[in-house]
């Protein structure tokens, strides 16, 4: 356990960054799961609807960093190409 203020103080940062990151990953990739469901389940104009949702969720977690920007323009590039293709 911390003893000093400031490390008491960084525990209770770290808790809250933890829980607020956990909440950002854990949406886009809710996301991207319901969207390969719908790719997979042949349903274009659905998956056409959720694929903006996604870009959002991923724009959002790469801008605060829950996970790097080129991770998160490659998983949308992929996306993409996966709904041409189906």
């Amino acid at each position: 356990m911390p003893i000093t203020s400031s490390a008491k103080k960084a525990l209770r940062q770290n808790r809250t960054n933890r829980a607020r990151n956990a909440k950002k990953r854990e949406a886009y990739k809710k996301l991207v799961v319901k969207y390969r469901k719908l790719v997979a389940a042949k349903n274009g104009a659905e998956a056409a609807k959720t694929l903006p949702l996604v870009f959002k969720a991923l724009d959002k977690a790469a801008k605060t960093k829950v996970i790097e920007k080129n991770k998160a323009s490659r998983m949308k590039s992929r996306l993409s190409k996966l709904i041409k293709t189906a």
